[in-house]
């Protein structure tokens, strides 16, 4: 699998490409980033998370977590040796105000941020962030990642 680098496109078919791309991109987190998944349901974004999640864990030598959607609940935490993994899903959310009560641009360096569902976000542009942008093609039956921002980290 080739190294993601700034605007990569990145076949993640199988889930084994999936794991192997959320894995590589870990090392660029140290605490204080975001990723915004986008994309249309089921194309891979709680699987992209899940690997993400679990690899810090494995690598620090902690239990691995069972990572779930956060679709009803809004938000699902996971702690690592260094830091916590904030993972928000906005699907449900419908409109910009739903948003202010859950603090996901707070200021901490000890937190590394996930959010899927990030259309409604404002002021994102000052965060230190990639976006994951997963798309289907060849009519449903391969799945893309385009990775825009990595430059940034």
């Amino acid at each position: 699998m080739p190294t993601a680098i700034k605007d990569s496109k990145i076949d993640i078919t199988s889930e084994k490409s999936t794991r192997e791309l959320a894995e590589k991109l870990t090392k660029y987190f140290k605490g204080g980033e975001y990723i915004f998944l986008h994309g249309e349901m089921g194309v891979g974004k709680t699987t992209f998370v899940k690997y993400f999640v679990n690899k810090f864990q494995s690598d620090e030598k902690l239990k691995l977590t069972e990572v779930t959607s956060p679709t009803f609940n809004l938000l699902n935490e996971y702690e690592t040796n260094n830091f916590i993994i904030k993972h928000y899903d906005l699907f449900r959310i419908k409109n910009s105000s739903e948003i202010k009560d859950l603090d996901i641009f707070e200021k901490n360096k000890k937190i590394v941020t996930l959010v899927e569902w990030p259309q409604l976000l404002k002021n994102s542009n000052e965060a230190k962030k990639i976006d994951l942008l997963f798309t289907y093609e060849n009519e449903l039956k391969n799945r893309t990642v385009h990775i825009k921002g990595l430059n940034s980290f």
